[in-house]
């Protein structure tokens, strides 16, 4: 019995996690080997599905890839994190190279997008990325010799925040973490106002892009003007430390 609530515990926690993962944990099970079985099976599952979602409406954007937009980390890769529908990665991409192109150099990093299959599957912690039509840039930052390429704060882009004034009470449920214990253990970078602006002006200018999520803080020291930039609420996660986009 109880190795059945320990493999049903790992097969909820790497399906959670990675939604492919929990297959291969299940089929490791018929094997000996069972921890390289899983390995195999699970890449394999992987790269499987970077060719079959397109079928499915959606596309992955890989780790090795070069270009204006690249991914932040392998975790995202390796975790399946990185498939969002077509339309949606053109316009990333075209947003990508339109900075890139007005300041050169410049490299815009992908967070979590959606998982390859399965519109309604949620992509735990986010409220939203079930469908392939949202995805997570982080922001740029610099340092006192100027703009770092493809730095960010954080290991994985998100939960470092820029602080700013909030009307948001003490609500409960929420996702609205401010982690205050961590903030200082991030690396000491400054928001490069000028890129992310840009950044956000372009992608609120795509008729593709229905509504971006960034902190009212952010928006007012920004100077930015535009319907499709909103709130998220403060009962989702905070949006001053990486932007959302949503496709139309």
């Amino acid at each position: 019995m109880l190795q059945v609530v320990k493999h049903s515990a790992v097969l909820l926690v790497l399906t959670v996690l990675t939604q492919l993962g929990g297959l291969a944990w299940l089929l490791s099970l018929l094997f000996r080997g069972r921890l390289l079985a899983f390995a195999v099976l699970y890449l394999s599952f992987s790269a499987a599905a970077l060719g079959v979602a397109p079928a499915f409406g959606r596309v992955g954007v890989t780790c090795w890839r070069d270009g204006a937009l690249q991914v932040q980390s392998w975790f995202y890769c390796l975790t399946n994190r990185t498939f969002m529908a077509p339309e949606l990665l053109a316009s990333l991409e075209d947003t990508a190279e339109a900075v890139a192109k007005r300041f050169p150099e410049t490299t815009t990093l992908l967070l979590d997008a959606g998982f390859p299959f399965g519109d309604g599957f949620p992509l735990l912690p986010h409220l939203s990325h079930a469908d392939g039509r949202k995805a997570d840039l982080a922001f740029y930052y610099r340092d006192e010799n100027g703009y770092v390429r493809g730095a960010t704060r954080s290991p994985v882009g998100y939960f470092a925040f820029q602080q700013g004034a909030t009307e948001c009470p003490n609500v409960w449920p929420t996702l609205r973490w401010d982690l205050d214990a961590l903030q200082p253990l991030f690396r000491n970078l400054d928001l490069d106002e000028e890129r992310t602006r840009f950044l956000v002006s372009r992608l609120s200018e795509d008729a593709r892009i229905s509504r971006i999520f960034l902190e009212p803080h952010l928006t007012s020291s920004l100077g930015l003007r535009s319907a499709k930039i909103r709130f998220q609420g403060c009962r989702a996660a905070r949006h001053d430390d990486h932007l959302h986009i949503e496709l139309r």
